[in-house]
């Protein structure tokens, strides 16, 4: 049996979420108050029912506070039931949220005549906490479209086997922020600069004539066997304490040419080791190419 749960702040990308599990054949459902989670659980496990054999739940904000305090102990209930279960959680910056919600007009289920809209996205924060907190994979929706979380959500979480750590590197530029979903982050600006060499300047870490820049300075297979030692190293404990994903940022000052570099050719590493590997650069997609 399959349990994959869903939350997150309003806005996040939940309904994108669940959508897309429900077109893998996943049987869903929105808005499960978190009191029903044991005895859904039960009635799968007695049905002859195949579709109950993956399920998917949405919980947030609009569940009664008390259940979402009654959260953790709820889950580790399922320690004794044979139900092979995710906690997804997705989130997203604050400033995002509000722009989405305008966009929208849709309104915040914490949001009344006394709760503005910004109090609401803060106050759910910390609503949600005791989710977020046992949550196995969380992701920063805000530079994501529609179509990149549908894939991620395909890639990572349906696409993991078994007891398999699904793992995501991500390249990113340390002047726009460190990701809020990282797990570990590895800061590789030590190492040279392309962007200093005004004939590579506009290319990016993908490409082959950056690969030749970096490759020549012997500190850049020395970073890149160091990390990959490391993770070698330290990804079976994480296994054996059933770890399901780990998010592994790289980052540069702009998230150009460094960090994809290191990231392309980690990608390429572990691929070669492990079943579900991915690779995403959070800047390339959105960002003018500036200092790396």
């Amino acid at each position: 049996m399959k349990l994959v749960i869903v939350s997150g702040r309003s806005g996040s990308g939940k309904s994108t979420a669940l959508h897309v599990l429900e077109d893998l054949g996943f049987y869903c459902i929105d808005n499960l108050p978190i009191g029903l989670l044991l005895p859904l659980a039960d009635e799968a496990l007695i049905s002859e029912e195949s579709r109950l054999e993956k399920i998917a739940v949405s919980i947030d904000a609009r569940n009664l506070s008390t259940g979402i305090d009654q959260f953790t102990d709820i889950v580790n209930q399922f320690q004794h039931r044979h139900f092979d279960m995710d906690i997804i959680y997705l989130d997203a910056l604050n400033q995002t949220l509000l722009k989405r919600f305008h966009a929208t007009r849709r309104k915040h289920p914490l949001s009344n005549d006394s709760v503005s809209l910004k109090e609401a996205i803060e106050a759910e924060k910390e609503l949600l906490s005791p989710i977020s907190s046992a949550a196995d994979l969380v992701v920063d929706t805000s530079d994501m479209t529609m179509y990149q979380l549908r894939d991620l959500i395909k890639e990572r979480v349906v696409g993991r086997t078994g007891q398999d750590i699904a793992l995501l590197f991500q390249s990113f530029g340390f002047k726009h922020g460190v990701p809020i979903d990282a797990d570990f982050v590895f800061d590789v600006r030590c190492l040279p600069n392309p962007y200093w060499d005004q004939s590579l300047r506009a290319y990016t870490g993908k490409d082959q004539l950056i690969h030749n820049f970096l490759e020549q300075h012997p500190e850049t297979g020395e970073m890149l066997s160091d990390i990959v030692n490391y993770l070698n190293k330290w990804l079976p404990q994480f296994a054996n304490s059933n770890r399901s994903y780990l998010t592994i940022g790289i980052g540069c000052t702009g998230g150009q040419h460094r960090s994809v570099y290191i990231c392309e050719k980690l990608g390429e590493t572990f691929k070669s080791m492990q079943s579900n590997v991915q690779v995403r650069h959070k800047e390339l997609p959105s960002r003018p190419k500036e200092h790396d």
